[in-house]
């Protein structure tokens, strides 16, 4: 059985479970933490260090998405530290591949394009890589686009954890890492993708989408992923 946490989050006194992480703690007090890889209904796996917070004795900074609470712990969730960390992450995102928003379906409906909104991101300091990324539109109803995919693992996750079809993983490291369907076989040969949309759904970019969008049209239905979830404990 979880115990009762104190802790402080930027000062405020805030209880909780001892089984839940800073971000979750931070939500429920209506404390703001950035994040993009975290979404409700979905494991969380701290890849896209956005929602990185210092806490207090520990020099390195920690990923509020995969860190539980501790009895006493001292947090902070904004500093100048903290914001100079998530420009560059942001930054990186962007110079990794190849993000084009005037000419993405997901503009202006575009999560990573909102951060970099946020921190005053208009320009880059590092150079931009350019890679040679291909565009998979063998599925009859979806694409993915490598050029705006930020390896967050959203469509991963969902794919394994709701619908369970196991369709997307990751292939390679580092900038060379690629996600793929069926161990690199193309979408549209799949045979594992149930065509649910899931994925779609959850990508918080423009690198998954439906195919007859047009630029700044698609609206994700992210809400409806918790729905789901409970829906699917419900029939376990």
């Amino acid at each position: 059985m979880s115990e009762v946490r104190t802790l402080q989050i930027d000062g405020k006194d805030v209880a909780a479970r001892s089984d839940e992480t800073i971000l979750c703690a931070a939500e429920e007090n209506e404390i703001h933490i950035p994040t993009l890889c975290h979404l409700e209904g979905l494991s969380d796996v701290g890849a896209c260090r956005l929602c990185v917070v210092e806490v207090e004795g520990t020099p390195k900074l920690m990923a509020a998405c995969t860190t539980t609470v501790e009895e006493g712990m001292k947090v902070t969730t904004t500093s100048e530290r903290l914001v100079a960390y998530r420009r560059r992450a942001i930054e990186m995102l962007f110079v990794e591949r190849n993000h084009i928003c005037a000419v993405c379906v997901a503009n202006n409906n575009c999560e990573l394009q909102a951060h970099a909104r946020n921190v005053g991101l208009d320009h880059f300091e590092l150079p931009l890589m350019h890679p040679a990324l291909p565009v998979d539109a063998s599925h009859e109803r979806f694409v993915m686009d490598h050029n705006r995919c930020i390896l967050c693992t959203r469509c991963v996750r969902v794919c394994d954890e709701v619908e369970q079809a196991h369709t997307w993983d990751v292939a390679g490291r580092g900038t060379g890492a690629r996600i793929v369907s069926d161990l690199g076989m193309p979408w549209g040969s799949s045979t594992t993708c149930t065509s649910c949309g899931k994925c779609v759904q959850v990508c918080p970019t423009g690198a998954l989408f439906e195919k007859g969008r047009s630029i700044s049209e698609p609206k994700a239905r992210r809400p409806y992923l918790p729905y789901l979830v409970r829906v699917k404990e419900r029939e376990r």
